[in-house]
This record gives C-alpha cells, structure tokens and sequence, in this order.
C-alpha cells in the first residue's frame, strides 16, 4: 500500500527500517529533533520548523534525524527525553493539532528550503532578449488565425475562453 501511495517516490521506502524501540532507531543519529504540539514537562528548547531547518546547517557534520508521532496520540515522553530540542509549528493553540502528513511536509519542505541554494526566480535568456507585449501580442493574435484556420477553435461559445487560457 505505501508503494502505490508514493507515486513512484520509493527511493525513502527502499530505505526503510524497523526497530524494536525508538533509542535503537536514533542510536546512530548525532542529532535528534522530536515534533509535537504538546508542551511536556522537560527542559527542551522549542523550535519552529524554519528555526529547525536554520539550526542543522550550522551543526557540525553528523547524522540529524526528526521524530513524528503517530496521529492517535503522539510522542510518548519517553521519546521526547531521546531529543535535544522540540520542534513546533506555530498555530492556533486551541488547533494545534497536525496530522502526520502535514508536520512531515512543514518541517521536510523547511528543512529543503535552508538547503536550496537556488535564487527566488530564474529567467534563463541566453542570448536572447524578453519579447515585448506587442510582439507577444502577434504571437497569439498568428496562433489564433492558425487554430482558426485547422477547426481547432470550432466551438464559438468556448473559443473565447480558449484564447484567454493560452494568452
């Protein structure tokens, strides 16, 4: 069932381990992180996901693993006690509830974020130059008397919205 549901993305399932108790998971881990929105009874820095994602980088080399609890009741303390800090999205506290497909996406999608070292946006010209919006404009004014042209565009009350959606 996991592999249908991972739209070919198995490569994290290939991996996969069982082990008999989460200290045997975390053992060859330098770095451990336990997400909840419970505030427990420890002394644990808490951490938004972004802080999280900002904080590995700036460790020293070494394994970092996040812990998620199952959906019905989270980490057990116990746990918890494994990690050195807590990371928590902040939310409306009387919400604060996240299933588990949502905190793995907040902290996964924050902690690829500090990684990327691509810029906001990307416009690869080479040596070209932007097409003004009248030469943009006879660029689809020529595609729409050629789709004219093949039937293309043959239902009248569509074709309006047609042009719309390709200019």
């Amino acid at each position: 069932h996991a592999v249908k549901a991972a739209s070919g993305a198995t490569q994290v399932l290939d991996g996969a381990r069982v082990f008999p108790s989460t200290a045997e998971a975390v053992a060859d881990l330098h770095h451990v992180y336990a997400t909840t929105a419970r505030r427990r009874d420890m002394l644990k820095a808490t951490l938004t996901p972004a802080q999280f994602a900002a904080t590995i980088g700036d460790l020293e080399p070494g394994r970092v693993g996040v812990l998620f609890g199952p959906e019905r009741a989270g980490l057990d303390n116990d746990d918890v006690a494994l990690c050195e800090a807590l990371v928590e999205v902040p939310v409306n506290p009387a919400f604060a509830s996240l299933n588990l497909a949502q905190a793995v996406m907040l902290v996964s999608y924050e902690w690829f974020q500090a990684g990327d070292a691509m810029p906001e946006t990307q416009m690869a010209t080479a040596a070209t130059r932007l097409a003004t919006k009248g030469e943009l404009l006879g660029l689809f004014e020529h595609l729409e008397r050629e789709l004219d042209e093949s039937g293309f565009l043959h239902v009248k009350e569509k074709r309006p919205i047609m042009v719309r959606n390709l200019r």
